[in-house]
């Protein structure tokens, strides 16, 4: 077989995992727990987006658990579905990082919710918990750290994001796997784009604050224009 029949070969059996570990990942495991909670929708206040820690802002710790736990495992599950087809479908070593990538980028962008997704934070450490679980242990760990010291989920999932592709590019073994990673990585940090300037301007959310007001817009989101008509009355002596 010829070097290009045999890569059409390799693409045309990876095709299919890559595409069903996306979909796995656009599974939008905070709008569906928050459901089953009776909550409000996580896109509908707060960060707006459906993560683990806008569901926390609710003040449900069992619906933010179940959450990052889902989306956490949709990433791991991608990669040992993709290493239990490899030896079949002769896929390359690297194949089951690109898998999770895959998945991290179906949390992002994911089909079911108009392609309007998180920030991939729970997705991307259990992507990495199933590649290099003690890079992923250790990188879990730098984020409780990180968030306990500054009480901010934005900069602990920056923080961590970046130490993981750096801690793989030290170790050996990684090639396989660090280009897949760096690049959730930088996507990580990409989507933070917004709490970066939070930051600056001392407006952002920290971790532990009450839940929002019911009914109260997504942050960034414009206010509701007021009545003029209930307004002049409410003026009124």
């Amino acid at each position: 077989m010829s070097a290009g029949s045999g890569t059409l070969a390799l693409a045309i059996s990876l095709t299919p995992v890559l595409l069903a570990a996306y979909l796995i990942g656009s599974i939008p495991f905070a709008v569906v727990v928050s459901r089953a909670f009776g909550l409000a929708d996580p896109r509908s206040f707060g960060s707006g987006n459906p993560g683990a820690t806008n569901v926390l802002r609710t003040g449900s710790k069992a619906a933010a658990a179940l959450t990052l736990f889902g989306d956490a495992a949709k990433g791991a599950v991608a990669v040992l579905l993709c290493r239990a087809l490899a030896e079949p479908l002769g896929l390359a070593p690297s194949a089951a990082a690109w898998a999770g990538a895959a998945a991290f980028a179906g949390h992002l962008y994911p089909v079911f919710l108009r392609f309007r997704g998180g920030k991939g934070v729970a997705t991307f450490l259990g992507t990495l918990l199933a590649l290099a679980p003690l890079v992923g242990v250790a990188t879990c760990l730098l984020w409780v750290a990180v968030a306990y010291l500054t009480r901010y989920s934005s900069v602990a999932s920056m923080v961590s994001a970046a130490a993981a592709s750096l801690a793989l590019s030290r170790v050996g073994g990684a090639p396989a796997v660090l280009p897949a990673v760096t690049v959730m990585a930088v996507l990580v940090v990409w989507r933070h784009r917004a709490n970066i300037g939070k930051l600056f301007k001392g407006t952002e959310s920290k971790i532990g604050q009450g839940p929002p007001p019911i009914g109260a817009p997504p942050d960034g989101a414009a206010a509701a224009p007021e009545n003029p008509v209930a307004g002049a009355i409410d003026r009124q002596p």
